[in-house]
């Protein structure tokens, strides 16, 4: 998560050029924060309830994807209210809630970094179960089930609750912003969250996405004496699942890419003296990175709309049945 703060736009050692263009890259900065993000927040909140909805109605509820889906819906609509409505607040609007206390300031960056990663990992385990689901080898597809993916959900939870409990211990207030210390700790823990949260979630996704359109080939050509139609065929559900999945992970390599670059940038610059107007760019496009992983959390409900009919479906059911009250067909 990023060190959430505004750059000073002090007019020391600055020229009456630059002083103006930090001012103008503080406002941009600003006006995307309350308007831009405010905008991601409601999209996001409206999308991350109506996913829950649709993926616990009966045509899902069996589904291991769905379920992988339904749980990234519920992480995410945390990620809105705990990281991006921090950031908006900050800034956005200057409310600095963090230089408050130290125990706020390590508490609530620990809930950011979790309320972020959460989501993400269950995206590329529902990638993975795409992977088990169309392999051709019994023994995997049994991989892919209900009670599995329970299980891969919760030992999500827990594995980055306990990953981040370093934040609790390395995050303090320093000239009254809360961070991490810009020690040798510090490089190591830039580099390490360029690489939990950018790096090895494309990796990993692009595998398993990969691996899981080549299963998918070669089932569609699997087709010879003994062998059976439901080992060389997909459900149209699964086959819908898979485009959903495909569609979100090019979304999220898309706009996730800029936030892990700049991170490797702040790693190897973290030591060195910034001049103002640097600093403050370097802030603005620190931002603009985790307006970018916001506004692609806020698209999923969109990119499931365009991707599948069944999802559609599903959810102008739930218009017609419950919020106009009329019978289902």
């Amino acid at each position: 998560m990023s060190n959430i703060t505004i750059a000073n736009s002090s007019l020391i050692s600055t020229s009456p050029s630059q002083a103006q263009l930090i001012e103008f890259v503080n406002f941009l900065n600003k006006i995307i924060s309350q308007y831009g993000l405010a905008v991601i927040w409601l999209i996001g909140n409206i999308g991350s309830i109506l996913m829950c909805i649709v993926f616990t109605q009966p045509t899902y509820r069996h589904s291991p994807c769905a379920i992988f889906f339904l749980a990234a819906s519920l992480s995410q609509f945390f990620t809105y209210n705990f990281a991006l409505l921090t950031h908006m607040l900050c800034n956005g609007y200057g409310v600095y809630a963090l230089r408050n206390s130290l125990w706020y300031c390590k508490l609530l960056s620990y809930l950011l970094y979790i309320s972020v990663s959460i989501p993400r990992y269950d995206i590329i385990l529902a990638s993975m179960d795409r992977y088990f689901a169309s392999s051709p080898e019994v023994i995997y597809r049994q991989r892919s089930s209900p009670k599995i993916a329970f299980r891969l959900i919760l030992a999500n939870v827990l594995i980055w609750s306990l990953l981040y409990i370093q934040v609790i211990v390395i995050y303090d207030i320093e000239d009254g912003i809360c961070t991490y210390p810009s020690n040798a700790y510090g490089i190591f823990f830039s580099i390490y969250i360029a690489l939990d949260t950018g790096v090895l979630p494309l990796l990993l996704m692009l595998t398993f996405g990969l691996l899981t359109v080549r299963n998918v080939h070669q089932m569609k050509n699997r087709i010879g004496p003994g062998v059976r139609p439901n080992q060389t065929r997909l459900s149209r559900k699964d086959l819908q699942l898979h485009r959903m999945l495909a569609n979100q992970i090019v979304l999220f390599v898309i706009l996730n890419v800029p936030n892990p670059a700049y991170l490797i940038y702040q790693s190897i610059t973290l030591r060195l003296l910034d001049s103002p107007l640097r600093r403050t760019s370097e802030v603005f496009a620190e931002s603009m990175t985790y307006v970018l992983i916001y506004l692609g959390f806020s698209l999923t409900f969109c990119n499931f709309m365009i991707s599948s009919t069944i999802f559609r479906r599903e959810f102008h059911r739930l218009i017609r049945t419950k919020i106009l009250r009329r019978p289902d067909l």
